[in-house]
Formats: C-alpha cells, sequence, structure tokens
C-alpha cells in the first residue's frame, strides 16, 4: 500500500540521520532555555530583576558576546526539533482498530503536534531576538488575553487556553512523579541513570508546576474579564514571590528549571529517536 505524501515526508525525516542530529541538537537547545530561565529565576528570588520567561533567557544571550550566532543556532536546533515531532505526529498509528485506539493515537498526535508548535515558536522568537526584536512576553499575554475579552465570546476561548494550559501543567507535574519521560528515553541503569531520572523528576514538577500558575493566571482573567490579570511564565514567578515564603518558592522553581535545562542536555544525548 502507497503512503501518503505527508506520510511519506514524515517517514523520510526520521530515517534521516541528520533530522535525528538536529532533534537531538533540539532537546540541548530546549535545555540552555530552561537553565537561563531557571537561573534568571534565583536573580528574581533575591531581589535582582529580570524576565523569567523563554524571551527573556534569550534577550539574556543577545546580550552576550556571539549572542547573534548563538540565538541562530538555538533557533535552527528548535526548528529541527519542532519538525522531528511534527514528523512522530504524522507517523502516529492506530495499533487496535477501535475507538480506543483511535483515541489513543490523537491523543499522542496532538501531544507531539503541540511540542512541535511550542519548540516551532520558541526557535521562531531566538531569531526575531536575533534579528533585533526585543519582545515582551508579559504585556504579549495581557494585549492576546485583552483581544480575546473584547469579542464575544472571548472570556470563554481565553478561558478554555487557560484550563489547556493547566492541564498541560498538570500532565508535567505527574510525568514528574511518575517517571514516565523515561518512556522515551534509553537512560543507563547506573549512577548516571539515576541522577538523569532525579533531575527529569526534580525538571518536570517545577515547569509543570510554573505552567500551572500560568493557566490559573488566564482563568483569573478570563473570569474577571480583567486582562492584566493574565501573564506567563514571569507573570506566574512573580505571583509566586507574593505568596508566603514567595522568595524560597521562587527559588525553588529557579533550580527546578535549572535541573530541567540540565536534564534536557542529558536527553539530547540519551532520547530514543
Amino acid at each position: 500500500m502507497t503512503e501518503a505524501p505527508p506520510r511519506r515526508a514524515a517517514r523520510e525525516i526520521a530515517d534521516n540521520p541528520a533530522a535525528r542530529l538536529g532533534a537531538r541538537a533540539g532537546y540541548a537547545a530546549n535545555g540552555v532555555v530552561h537553565a537561563l530561565i531557571g537561573v534568571i529565576a534565583l536573580v528574581i528570588a533575591f531581589g535582582g530583576d529580570g524576565e523569567g520567561d523563554q524571551a527573556g533567557a534569550l534577550k539574556a544571550i543577545a546580550g552576550a558576546p556571539l549572542g547573534f550566532a548563538a540565538l541562530w543556532l538555538l533557533a535552527i536546533a528548535l526548528w529541527a526539533l519542532g519538525t522531528w515531532h511534527l514528523a512522530e505526529g504524522m507517523l502516529t498509528r492506530d495499533r487496535e482498530g477501535d475507538l480506543k485506539g483511535a483515541a489513543k493515537k490523537w491523543g499522542r498526535r496532538t501531544s507531539e503536534w503541540g511540542q512541535a508548535v511550542a519548540f516551532i515558536a520558541v526557535g521562531s522568537i531566538a531569531a526575531a531576538v536575533a534579528l533585533g526584536a526585543r519582545p515582551d512576553a508579559e504585556s504579549t499575554a495581557e494585549d492576546a488575553s485583552r483581544g480575546a475579552l473584547a469579542v464575544p465570546g472571548g472570556s470563554v476561548v481565553l478561558g478554555l487556553v487557560g484550563l489547556g494550559v493547566a492541564i498541560g501543567g498538570v500532565s508535567f507535574v505527574v510525568m514528574g512523579f511518575l517517571r514516565s519521560f523515561r518512556k522515551k528515553m534509553d537512560i543507563p541503569h547506573s549512577p548516571l541513570g539515576h541522577a538523569v531520572t532525579a533531575l527529569g523528576v526534580v525538571g518536570f514538577i517545577a515547569k509543570g508546576a510554573a505552567l500551572l500558575i500560568v493557566g490559573i493566571l488566564l482563568l483569573i482573567a478570563a473570569v474577571t474579564i480583567d486582562a492584566s490579570a493574565a501573564g506567563g511564565i514571569d507573570g506566574a514567578l512573580d505571583a509566586l514571590r507574593e505568596m508566603v515564603f514567595g522568595q524560597l518558592l521562587v527559588a525553588a522553581v529557579g533550580i527546578g528549571f535549572i535541573a530541567y535545562g540540565v536534564f534536557c542536555a542529558f536527553r539530547a544525548r540519551y532520547a530514543s529517536l
């Protein structure tokens, strides 16, 4: 049976050693971004200023020597990883041939394509910063929320987006606790392998907690019809800082993001591709 052109193209990507190398480079690039977010979060926790999100991390790279070149390398690697996830989603099959199998297939496709969109988006931000743009993620989130709330039914849409982000955060936390990320990696049974797993647990839980707060902020904006309540990861860190023991909570998230960044570096080596 002849494969459809999109599926055939996805198969060619999956079988291409250069595409696999690009995907591994993308995981490493993702690790760099998350580790920098963690460092910025620690700076914020101890009273410093910074933007604790992807845009803030990328702008920090732009200010470093040869930052322009580093940003383009990150962008290309993240685009490669996004393309890999697009192909993986296309190649997902229904192995059971029933409703349950179809649900599993489309659930996995949604996950793969969602990751693809996220990696391609961050890569595009890196390219934009390399070209001189200085995006403000918090203002962008507020403007997008304000635009959504200005149209009929927009609050419902914004609420659904917030719910989706919150569910994504919960899924990260669950993956951390259950260590299910190991299913997609060939982690060695050794002290190093145990350390990689521990980094993954801490990192997934920290990132999930941050995403959960972002989702809650969007839900609050939808319910109160107040776009200023919305925010991204930087807004989530600000919200944490206002809580009891906020400094420690932000520092914990920062350490968790650094752990996730280091984990991603190992994922570049041990990912099952």
